[in-house]
């Protein structure tokens, strides 16, 4: 069914069904015979064919590191939702966590005429902040924070901080923190910037720190050497994935969880709780902070006034991996 035919059908001109479709005015009865004509038909608009037309679209491009993530998966349908609910469309770009495709991305998603950009950003380089300057349209990032742009962040050092203290509470003083990159501001810096300021509020405590991946294979691959050298009674990790993978390891090795080893995690994913032991960990609210994204952005869109940061809440979720020495 084209527009041509709801036009025919309804005895009105393409022009004027078009009129109606992208919000415009029409008279009562035009109205009324065009919502009876489109309910009759089922026509369900064309939007992004409708968008490229229009001056203002209602299509918000989000661009994803990596699909296969649970706080992405969580943060998209937060996003999906909400964006949904104030009538506008989700347009999603994965990367595949490579860089040169995510500022391709920005540029691509300018030229589709979306309204405004969402990126899970992992690091801002210049590049990002020299795109952002060029597209006409909005932009929001989700996860990291830079002064040129707006943000809705995790309380990640927050976070860290409190997964510190608590760990030390247990009676832990030879830690390992497994993080990752430095790159990722958020992850790789943040918590653990939150969790070193727990350990210097203790006097003695042994901390060996270590970088792996996201992949949980990564984690796996580590583990042994690690606890050869050092012999931690805890293992921190920066995500959950990597939480998982060391939890997985400690299991190969024939080490019960938590007897002989502690671990706690990053996230709050949905199998941390399922598996057996739980897993501690830190949980953000990916859907809830999907939710907020679109909300900003759609301001964002219509020139509103919003905050320059916005900080999402965590959860410290108590679970059975971490033994107290005490």
């Amino acid at each position: 069914m084209t527009i041509g035919e709801i036009a025919k059908l309804a005895g009105v001109a393409k022009s004027t069904v078009s009129r109606y479709l992208n919000g415009g005015s029409v008279g009562v009865a035009t109205r009324l015979k065009l919502e009876r004509v489109i309910k009759e038909t089922g026509y369900v608009p064309n939007t992004f064919a409708r968008s490229l037309k229009a001056k203002k679209t209602n299509i918000i491009g989000t661009i994803v590191p990596r699909l296969n993530s649970y706080a992405a998966t969580q943060t998209l349908i937060g996003i999906d939702e909400e964006l949904r609910e104030q009538g506008y469309q989700l347009l999603i770009s994965n990367t595949s966590q490579n860089l040169d495709r995510e500022i391709e991305s920005i540029y691509s998603l300018e030229n589709q005429k979306i309204a405004g950009i969402i990126l899970l950003a992992t690091q801002i380089t210049d590049e990002h902040l020299d795109a952002f300057q060029k597209v006409d349209v909005p932009v929001l990032l989700v996860g990291q924070q830079h002064e040129q742009c707006y943000s809705l962040i995790h309380d990640d050092e927050t976070a860290g901080y409190e997964i510190g203290k608590y760990v030390l509470s247990q009676g832990h003083r030879k830690i390992a923190f497994v993080g990752v990159t430095e790159n990722d501001i958020a992850v790789g810096v943040k918590r653990k910037r939150g969790f070193q300021k727990a350990i210097q509020e203790e006097k003695e405590c042994e901390v060996t720190y270590f970088e792996t991946s996201f992949n949980l294979k990564e984690a796996i691959k580590k583990f042994p050497s690690i606890m050869e050298a050092y012999k931690p009674s805890i293992f921190v990790c920066a995500t959950d994935n990597i939480a998982l993978g060391i939890l997985k390891a400690a299991q190969m090795e024939g080490l019960n969880v938590p007897r002989d080893l502690s671990i706690t995690g990053f996230g709050g994913y949905e199998v941390t709780e399922v598996i057996h032991p739980g897993i501690t960990t830190a949980k953000f609210f990916y859907q809830e902070a999907g939710e907020l994204a679109a909300k900003k952005i759609v301001k964002l869109v219509n020139g509103e006034e919003v905050a320059k940061v916005t900080v999402s809440n965590f959860d410290i979720i108590l679970r059975n991996s971490v033994d107290s020495l005490i």
